[in-house]
């Protein structure tokens, strides 16, 4: 009935059209400013900031009303503030030489000759509190014939479905490095979600030894800390090393920006993890990241039949590391049931 009464009707249809053009053109500028509007408060501030979003304002406004007086101003307003916008937004780059913080003042970097990997710039810190260490950076080497373990350390604070990832490596020789792809915050800065959507923060790669990396979360921070073996033949263990450690070159070369979800720790172990296992599936776990045990576990990359509740009862750590004193081998003891 209605659509009969629309054919008998088309001033009706026309006046209907109009009116679903209308809300289709608001509905993008108002997306489009309100992005426009995080990135400017993101990305400026003080003065500048107030003059930039006062502009925005501006100009939100006036292409509004001349979008029902003149249409064609108004989507060619739309179209130069659309592309000043973008082109100021263009031109942040990521860079290398800011103020940063002091656990993230370096990136790994390194080489390999033979089987001998050499690893610059490994972070040894002693943690006092939850935010502050003594800074130590360290050159190691490791002898990849004998890499013997991969492990998948993740770590909560609140969320359990929300974890930051480190991937750790043992050795025959007892050394273990965990690599943590972490924000590169600067001085005075703390994470941001939004901040991380609107390249606040440059990637970097961090290789740490445990007594640091993980230490300061299970005894500094207070975290719910997870250790979960990884199977993998070791052709496979030794290529994922390697990619770990050609990211950290790449990020060394050419910094990028960190993503709160194309790039951050969960995501850029997914592309690295391609490596190995090309076909790995996307799944919702990789955004959910602390669900990732499971995820890996049906992918069949965590060894033997245990019911995922027992894995993760076997896998805690943080009560066994709060009984762990200075000087005491830390990476073995949170091992030790």
């Amino acid at each position: 009935m209605s659509s009969v009464t629309y054919a008998r009707n088309p001033s009706r249809l026309r006046t209907s059209a109009r009116w679903l053009a209308h809300a289709g053109f608001i509905i993008l500028l108002a997306a489009t400013t309100a992005w426009a509007a995080t990135a400017l408060w993101v990305q400026l501030s003080g003065l500048t900031e107030t003059l930039a979003l006062t502009a925005l304002a501006i100009a939100f406004i006036s292409i509004l009303t001349l979008h029902f007086i003149q249409r064609r101003k108004a989507w060619a307003v739309f179209a130069v503030t659309a592309v000043a916008v973008g082109g100021w937004y263009q031109t942040i780059q990521p860079r290398q030489d800011r103020n940063w913080a002091p656990d993230v003042a370096h990136g790994i970097s390194g080489t390999v000759t033979g089987s001998i990997a050499t690893l610059h710039n490994v972070r040894n810190f002693n943690w006092t509190s939850d935010a502050q260490g003594t800074p130590l950076w360290e050159t190691r080497t490791y002898n990849l014939d004998q890499l013997e373990t991969v492990d998948m350390i993740t770590s909560t604070w609140g969320d359990p479905d929300i974890a930051h990832l480190i991937v750790s490596f043992g050795f025959a020789d007892h050394q273990h490095v965990a690599f943590s792809v972490e924000i590169r915050k600067e001085v005075g800065e703390s994470f941001s979600s939004i901040g991380g959507f609107f390249r606040q923060f440059e990637l970097v790669l961090i290789a740490a030894d445990e007594n640091d990396v993980v230490r300061v979360r299970t005894n500094q921070r207070g975290e719910d800390v997870h250790l979960f073996p990884v199977k993998l033949k070791p052709e496979q263990q030794r290529t994922l090393f390697l990619t770990y450690l050609d990211l950290g070159n790449r990020l060394a070369e050419q910094p990028q920006f960190y993503n709160t979800v194309t790039a951050n720790c969960a995501s850029t172990v997914y592309h690295l993890v391609q490596a190995i296992k090309p076909d790995m599936p996307l799944d919702r776990r990789l955004l959910f990241s602390g669900q990732l045990p499971e995820y890996i576990d049906e992918l069949g990359g965590l060894p033997g039949t245990m019911p995922m509740a027992e894995r993760r009862a076997a896998a805690a750590i943080s009560a066994r590391a709060l009984t762990i004193t200075s000087g005491q081998d830390y990476s073995t003891l949170i091992r030790t049931p």
